[in-house]
């Protein structure tokens, strides 16, 4: 499948795998690569630019196929050393970064000098627009469906895709709600180039997490997402468990008096105990709805391969049968 997506990034399929802590490592990157997708690297989890372009290196000896870098910008007292991460992206010849958080403007010369293609996410169409007028390449646009930070909006993504379709002129994936082929062909139907998954990705074979976090997400319904820390504007889509109940009670209890600090317990450094030692009510941890659509745990190369034939089956049996009557 040819779209706009595949050809700036120079992939087989328009599907990309999103950046998530703790589980964008080598392992994770290079099988979505090799089976045809776009493989991420979660930069900040590797925790320092020497590290990061220690982990690129073994993403190259694992594939030969185009994959990129999640480099998030976050509000903080104490930043990251973001040009530190910046030059080691540069340095590594990797040709794809996907920026999230804040405006990355400040960072797209030093990419773009390099020939680094970068596409931005965004959870509405203004964002969408302003991430298209500073230069990014293409956009990831993410509803309210999708695990981690939805904005603050709520807007789903069969109204964000085709107003996103209305007003950018750069290519743009669909984020959120996710999964399959029936996904592919929605998401293209409302104007998106691609799809990008995250959550579907965790339940695989070859993600490097623990299995109790791959069994939860195969027992989960779309019901099983909480969204946690809204009061103080910084919502995230996270899978249900002790922890957040605890979390989303004091939320209720405290009101405008809550700040980070009473829920740091729930949200803090939670995700090493989680996904790498499967302490699954340890805290709040990114997850989408479209755990709901999960029921298996195929190898990547399984669940691309899986997606693309549904898809194929569905635009040329389904609703070429649906045009014919």
């Amino acid at each position: 499948m040819k779209t706009r997506i595949t050809e700036l990034f120079g992939i087989e399929h328009p599907i990309i795998q999103g950046g998530m802590h703790y589980v964008g490592f080598a392992e994770m990157a290079a099988a979505v690569s090799n089976a045809g997708g776009l493989g991420i690297i979660t930069g900040l989890t590797q925790g320092t630019p020497e590290k990061l372009a220690r982990e690129i290196e073994r993403c190259k000896g694992m594939t030969d196929k185009p994959f990129g870098v999640n480099l998030t910008f976050l509000p903080s007292v104490t930043p990251p050393d973001y040009p530190g991460f910046v030059e080691a992206i540069v340095k590594s010849g990797v040709k794809a970064v996907e920026t999230a958080g804040n405006n990355p403007a400040k960072w797209l010369p030093a990419l773009k000098e390099a020939g680094i293609k970068v596409i931005h996410k965004c959870t509405s169409v203004r964002h969408s627009l302003k991430a298209e007028a500073i230069g990014c390449d293409a956009v990831s646009v993410d509803g309210f469906e999708c695990g981690g930070h939805p904005g603050e909006d709520d807007v789903p993504n069969f109204i964000l895709l085709p107003r996103a379709a209305e007003e950018l002129k750069i290519p743009f994936v669909a984020s959120g709600g996710m999964a399959d082929g029936r996904s592919l062909v929605a998401a293209l139907a409302l104007g998106a180039e691609g799809m990008n998954m995250g959550t579907r990705f965790i339940a695989t074979v070859d993600a490097p997490v623990h299995q109790n976090v791959k069994d939860a997400l195969v027992k989960a319904s779309e019901l099983d997402t909480r969204l946690i820390m809204r009061p103080l504007r910084n919502t995230e889509r996270v899978l249900t468990n002790a922890a957040v109940e605890r979390l989303l009670t004091k939320e209720k209890e405290m009101g405008d008096k809550l700040s980070f600090g009473d829920i740091a317990a729930e949200v803090a450094g939670v995700y090493p105990k989680i996904l790498r030692d499967g302490d699954m009510d340890a805290g709040g941890w990114s997850c989408g709805m479209v755990a709901g659509l999960i029921h298996d745990i195929p190898t990547v190369k399984e669940l691309i391969d899986r997606i693309m034939a549904e898809a194929d089956e569905i635009i040329a049996r389904r609703l070429q049968g649906l045009r014919a009557a």
